[in-house]
């Protein structure tokens, strides 16, 4: 009888260990309070690592997770890795929440659920100003560059469909500009606050903004599906829009960039 006892609360358990480790809400780090956010920080303004100062990801998502943590009483550690990972690193319990000026695409919205959207970008074509490229036409049997996984990317997909354009992707953003200067590719495009630090600092390159499609171009925070952490968020997200804090932001990454 003994036997058949110790057997049953065995199995009560191992059910009950099984419950705790399916919660969709448990951290990956086991800390109910501290976050783990998946970011690529090559994209600067919005993370990047400021390697004059530190090795610090620093950038307008990272204040902008910042501020919503420090509201709700969570500590965020920031994990930088490759943009077209960042999904699967959600889905695998890698991270909590992914930041990384990431677009709100039907096919992402299959895996994970989206805060409400805090950033609205416009992209931009690079190129070298010998390149005679001052238009979408002008990419026209040309090869274009852009970020593996990006919007952009799909931006040029879409575009190689109604003309001769060939599209190559890198999975950070300092290969790319390289790959430009260096006669690889003849444009690139680029999400345009990010492209404006190249631009400032390269004199041999230009930029043209292209068309904007505001409904694909707003930037959110990807959770697991059904997180309690999406309304959280959400939450603090409208209070930093009604109270002005993330325009002050904006001007702070944006306006004032060197």
């Amino acid at each position: 009888m003994k036997k058949i006892l110790l057997s049953a609360a065995a199995v009560a358990l191992t059910f009950s260990l099984a419950a705790c480790g399916t919660n969709k809400d448990e951290t990956t780090t086991g800390d109910p309070k501290k976050l783990v956010m998946g970011t690529s920080a090559d994209y600067k303004p919005f993370e990047f690592v400021d390697t004059a100062n530190s090795s610090k990801i620093v950038g307008y998502d990272i204040d902008v997770a910042n501020m919503i943590a420090d509201e709700l009483g969570y500590e965020v550690e920031f994990k930088d890795m490759e943009f077209s990972g960042l999904i699967t690193a959600l889905k695998t319990k890698q991270v909590d929440f992914v930041m990384s000026a990431m677009s709100v695409k039907p096919e992402r919205k299959k895996n994970v659920d989206f805060s409400d959207v805090y950033y609205t970008a416009e992209d931009m074509i690079i190129s070298t100003k010998e390149s005679g490229i001052k238009s979408e036409k002008d990419l026209d049997g040309k090869t274009v560059g852009v970020q593996l996984g990006s919007i952009q990317e799909d931006a040029a997909k879409s575009l190689a469909e109604s003309m001769d354009v060939k599209v190559e992707s890198r999975d950070r953003i300092p290969e790319l500009i390289q790959d430009l200067q260096n006669g690889r590719f003849d444009a690139l495009i680029i999400e345009n606050t990010v492209a404006k630090g190249y631009l400032d600092k390269e004199d041999s390159l230009q930029g043209v903004t292209m068309p904007v499609d505001e409904e694909e171009s707003g930037y959110a925070i990807a959770f697991p599906k059904e997180s309690k952490l999406t309304k959280e968020f959400n939450d603090e997200l409208k209070k930093l829009k009604d109270s002005g804090e993330l325009d002050k932001l904006a001007e702070k990454w944006f306006d004032n960039e060197e």
